[in-house]
């Protein structure tokens, strides 16, 4: 189970996630994140994921989405930094290496 909270402010919009994000729970993630995207129009977002508890290989790429369209994300749990870490690790790399492909 996956639960979504999602608290706008004038300047934020937060997303705290708390559960799974696996399986079905993921499409309801990127649901929620498509039809938010476009209202959130310059207001920085801010995702909380010191309540997830794990995250599957389609978690990931959604994750991965929601950094490439400038998602900002809190971390302090050692499995939750590390999974930041490593998605963000993997996306430098691969700019990078598109960078120099071009």
């Amino acid at each position: 189970m996956l639960r979504i909270t999602i608290t706008d402010d004038p300047s934020v919009q937060r997303w705290n996630l708390q559960g799974r994000l696996s399986g079905p729970w993921v499409a309801q993630l990127q649901s929620s994140w498509e039809k938010t995207h476009a209202a959130r129009e310059t207001r920085k977002c801010v995702i909380d994921l010191d309540g997830v508890t794990f995250v599957d290989l389609d978690g990931e790429r959604m994750l991965t989405t929601m950094m490439k369209d400038g998602a900002e994300f809190l971390a302090t749990g050692v499995y939750t930094r590390h999974l930041v870490d490593t998605l963000a690790s993997r996306r430098r790399n691969c700019l990078f290496k598109f960078s120099w492909s071009s």
